[in-house]
């Protein structure tokens, strides 16, 4: 069985790792993949954003199952092109992912479905945003509010503003932060507080099928401190949800999502992602994806145990209610080691040392996400987030000791990561 999954980063790698892991014949390819997936598929050198490029390969190699990582390649349309021409991929249509690749859409469809979220305003312009502020939707001028950039932005168009005055900063500095495209629109919402959560689930359109709950660590700096990156690490554990909270999500919030989604004509079948905030006054929607995480599929797809191909094919033929998916029992961690100068311009090309030593600990993996091999074949760091490196247990503090027990024996010059992650934070915060 010949599958492709597309995207460069920790969650393909993750991704990867799960499919050879089936217990089929399986021969991998990955989009444009990185130096630590080159160990498990063919890497193909065609970017996530050539949609065109990507689908003649997978006619030309005759795949039988695309699998798509990121963002970027569902808001292009990636599997309306590739069901016109019969291809089987596993990944939501392009009228699906607006609910990621578009805030403003995103809180309307909540809006319009009875889905509980933050109160919220859509501004297009600067000027626009800047009035509404001033019209006193969030409170006075010390009221918090949150400022999102309505486009794409990997991870890093949300600004969570302590009073007015950082607001308007937050919508001034938004385009040079995030990119015109990513900010003609400016959501802004009240500031929800409570506890962050995510969840998970995978849909065929009519049914789901829930993964572990995670949490995630966004900011560079331990304590939550400093600026939004893509993730600095992510924990899953049970704790995080109880039974009826789950099931209150299922009621409250994935079966609207579904049905809604139907209703307008765009069924989800793929993954949905649950940004969530556990309030005082119940349980909120923070933000759609409609894609896996990225480290928080590192943290899930270590648990899984059912096959991931299995998965997929009761995704594509609309039978989640007919298989029961396994996940391993415990907990589990990643933490992720980044380049110096991240989450602005990283520096790359230092030697990384400690791989093979990390990787032959027990009940740890390694997974790569910005990587590549010097002339001489050794792996040099080639992006921000270099590495995820990931351990299960049987409770939280033993995954968490052990992925740093594993971290202990990587070095690179400018290495940074959080020495915190699954702290007290994690859970309570």
């Amino acid at each position: 069985m010949k599958i492709l999954v597309i995207g460069s980063g920790g969650r393909e790698h993750a991704v990867c790792r799960s499919f050879q892991k089936s217990g089929r014949a399986v021969r991998l390819y990955c989009a444009d993949g990185n130096a630590g997936i080159a160990a498990l598929a063919e890497c193909v050198p065609i970017k996530p954003d050539e949609i065109e490029k990507l689908a003649g390969f997978a006619e030309s190699e005759a795949i039988d199952l695309t699998f798509v990582g990121g963002e970027t390649a569902l808001a292009l349309g990636i599997t309306d092109e590739f069901e016109k021409r019969g291809l089987k991929i596993v990944g939501v249509s392009g009228s699906a992912a607006r609910l990621e690749a578009s805030k403003a859409f995103a809180k309307d469809f909540m809006a319009r479905h009875g889905i509980p979220t933050a109160r919220y305003r859509t501004a297009f312009s600067t000027a626009e945003a800047r009035a509404v502020l001033d019209s006193g939707f969030f409170g006075d001028e010390r009221a918090p509010a949150v400022v999102k950039a309505d486009g794409l932005a990997a991870g890093k168009g949300v600004v969570v503003a302590p009073d007015r005055a950082a607001a308007v900063r937050a919508i001034e500095e938004l385009e040079n932060l995030v990119g015109r495209a990513a900010a003609e629109k400016i959501v802004l919402e009240e500031c929800l507080v409570g506890r962050e959560v995510s969840l998970l689930a995978f849909c065929d359109g009519e049914n789901f099928a829930l993964m572990p709950p995670v949490r995630d660590h966004k900011r560079i700096g331990e304590g939550d401190t400093g600026p939004n990156t893509g993730g600095m690490g992510t924990i899953s554990d049970r704790s995080l949800l109880t039974a009826e909270q789950i099931a209150q999500i299922a009621a409250d919030i994935i079966e609207p999502t579904l049905a809604g989604a139907r209703a307008d004509g765009f069924p989800i079948r793929g993954i949905l992602f649950l940004g969530l905030m556990l309030t005082v006054e119940g349980i909120k929607v923070l933000e759609y994806n409609v894609r896996f995480g990225d480290p928080e599929t590192q943290v899930i797809l270590i648990q899984l145990e059912t096959d991931l191909v299995e998965i997929c094919e009761a995704m594509l033929g609309q039978t989640l209610d007919r298989i029961e998916i396994e996940w391993r029992p415990g907990s589990a961690a990643c933490v992720v080691l980044a380049a110096e100068n991240y989450p602005n311009r990283p520096r790359t090309g230092d030697r990384i040392d400690g791989l093979e030593a990390a990787a032959a600990l027990d009940h740890t993996e390694i997974f790569h996400a910005g990587t590549k091999r010097d002339a001489a074949g050794r792996f040099v760091t080639a992006g921000g987030r270099v590495l995820g490196v990931t351990a299960v247990g049987d409770d939280l503090p033993e995954a968490l000791e052990r992925a740093y027990r594993a971290v202990a024996e990587i070095s690179w010059d400018g290495m940074q990561f959080r020495r915190d992650i699954g702290g007290s934070l994690s859970l309570e915060s």
